[in-house]
């Protein structure tokens, strides 16, 4: 492999591959509603195409540097570039199905796609184990036409990156196509293969502190790698494989998860259930500490170790048990769980049963949402770092916790250390508007009330069967056409704008498409809407066909929602 290549000769007479202790695919492709016009990095990938074609270049086009790990003959494990590789195939194996639609293709294009696609039964390039079926059966040969049972997010990725391609060049000519397939296979790069893995995660350590941003994730697996080669002796080998092994199930975890959390986040959460202290905050410099000790070798296999339980329990967590457990839903659906997430890392590594596991989680999230609503800067970890503490495998009792977090929502204002949290200062803080999101959780949680009374057994919606999931305000924040009482409202005068318009009474959950359909309507014609959810059927039951939306039945509803977080949340 040269070091000064292009995209063609790079590939040619080569076996690339994805290690499966690597990230998997994470590139990220425009959504078909791309109303605000995000840039993601295939639109970005293909733009930067489109405009150096568009120009008088004269130079080929660049691709970037590609460091790889030599494993045999002619066969080499990407470690630095992948993301971009993987696009590039993506990329021509949507336009080579293309081209295909207008002609059979010349004996020059065949060779290219040999090279750099596949030739006969041999594929040249190859993604994570877990993804690499899906990849050949959907990008390469395109025998997989639907998009059923993808088990990773990294899998949609490979899907929507494909699809994303194919749209792009359904309206595009031959021209066009063969002018791209140039353009790419022409492409210059800079290559730099290693036989000796040290070395290989050496230079990736170095690449990534100049400029690059990889995940403090990755920098730890690296670090931990690195540290193997020199100080492993003579289980050196065994130990870089058990990493590997580790990593290759966190990545599939990552890929499962990673819509729900941040990888990085996981990694501090593991700092705390590993160290058993809520405190633990900087993994990085923690963990550089603990490996510049003389012999580190202890601690990177008991914290792989730790890792890998951590991501294979959150993959639990946020896959079955959060589709079968309301509670884990609501405390999956509040977010902002920091907090929490230890607790129930500790709850799955003690063994502890589903139902305790929803305890805790209905528990916390009270303190979460509390936090929240309050906006206090009082600290949360200092009042129960020490229930954390003692919470076991010896004692993994949850009653302590429960208890705390229960005597926090109750405790009288005399006890200030103590009190930021409870029924006094939760009430003071939900008299006003709020963030919409959180106002969002809270009608959700009301509407689960309203379902619940006199339907003891009868499961409850949850909040992603909600479509689209928006706020409506039911008096609407700008006049019908300047006339609010004559729309069925009250008159807008000051204290109905600063105290009504954006509080809980006022406040209404519904899907997105039931929101574009009343807009700012007048209030009869929204009234024979509300049908659809409990809540809405209580605004109909409030009012008759008559009456006007007004001061008086936005303070009712605000009352009693209120007395219903007070006694519920």
């Amino acid at each position: 492999m040269e070091a000064s290549t292009t995209i063609n000769k790079m590939l040619a007479g080569n076996k690339i591959f994805v290690p499966s202790y690597q990230r998997a695919y994470s590139w990220e492709t425009p959504s078909q509603d791309n109303s605000r016009n995000l840039k993601t990095h295939t639109d970005v990938f293909l733009q930067d195409l489109i405009d150096y074609n568009r120009s008088y270049a004269k130079t080929p086009y660049y691709f970037g540097h590609f460091l790889f790990e030599e494993k045999g003959d002619s066969y080499f494990g990407v470690i630095d570039g992948q993301q971009r590789l993987t696009t590039v195939v993506i990329f021509l194996s949507a336009l080579y199905s293309k081209l295909k639609t207008f002609r059979a293709l010349t004996e020059d294009e065949e060779v290219l796609y040999e090279n750099m696609i596949k030739r006969k039964s041999n594929y040249i390039f190859s993604t994570v184990d877990y993804d690499n079926q899906l990849f050949k059966d959907y990008v390469i040969d395109q025998t997989k036409k639907n998009k059923n049972g993808l088990e990773t997010e990294s899998a949609r990725r490979i899907v929507k990156a494909f699809d994303f391609f194919t749209n792009s060049f359904a309206d595009k000519d031959e021209q066009f196509l063969t002018k791209m397939l140039k353009t790419v296979s022409e492409a210059t790069c800079t290559t730099h293969p290693v036989k000796n893995e040290s070395e290989a995660i050496q230079m990736f350590i170095f690449q990534n502190n100049r400029g690059k941003k990889p995940s403090n994730l990755e920098i730890i697996k690296a670090q931990f790698m690195f540290n193997v080669h020199l100080y492993g002796g003579e289980e050196k080998d065994s130990l870089i494989e058990e990493i590997k092994n580790r990593f290759e199930k966190i990545y599939k975890s990552i890929s499962s998860i990673e819509y729900k959390i941040d990888e990085d986040d996981v990694l501090v959460y593991t700092l705390r259930v590993h160290f058993n202290s809520l405190w633990e905050s900087n993994a990085i410099d923690k963990i550089n500490k603990l490996l510049s000790e003389s012999n580190p070798i202890p601690f990177i296999k008991s914290f792989t170790n730790s890792l890998a339980v951590s991501f294979e329990h959150l993959t639990t967590f946020f896959g079955k048990d959060e589709r079968e457990n309301i509670e884990i839903h609501s405390l999956v659906t509040l977010g902002g769980f920091a907090i929490a997430i230890p607790f129930v890392i500790k709850a799955y590594t003690f063994g502890l049963l589903s139902n305790e596991i929803s305890k805790i989680c209905s528990s916390l999230e009270t303190l979460v949402l509390r936090h929240r609503l309050i906006g206090t800067r009082a600290d949360l970890t200092s009042r129960i770092n020490d229930v954390y503490q003692k919470f076991t495998f010896e004692q993994p009792d949850i009653k302590p916790i429960i208890d705390r977090v229960e005597w926090m929502r109750n405790v009288s204002n005399d006890s200030w250390w103590w009190s930021y949290w409870n029924k006094t200062e939760l009430e003071k803080s939900i008299q006003g508007g709020m963030h919409h999101s959180t106002a969002k959780f809270i009608l959700w949680k009301y509407e689960k009330y309203l379902e619940n009374q006199g339907k003891s057994g009868y499961s409850v919606t949850r909040f992603d069967n909600i479509e689209s999931p928006e706020l409506e305000h039911i008096a609407p924040q700008t006049p019908t056409n300047g006339e609010p009482i004559a729309a069925g409202y009250c008159e807008y005068d000051e204290e109905f704008k600063n105290q009504f318009i954006d509080c809980l009474g006022n406040y209404l959950l519904i899907s997105k498409s039931h929101n574009c359909s009343v807009g700012n309507k007048p209030f009869s014609e929204k009234r024979s809407s509300y049908n659809h959810l409990a809540q809405q059927r209580e605004i109909q039951n409030m009012t008759s066909d008559n009456e006007n939306w007004n001061k008086e039945k936005i303070s009712l509803r605000k009352d009693k929602i209120v007395k219903f977080i007070l006694e519920n949340l």
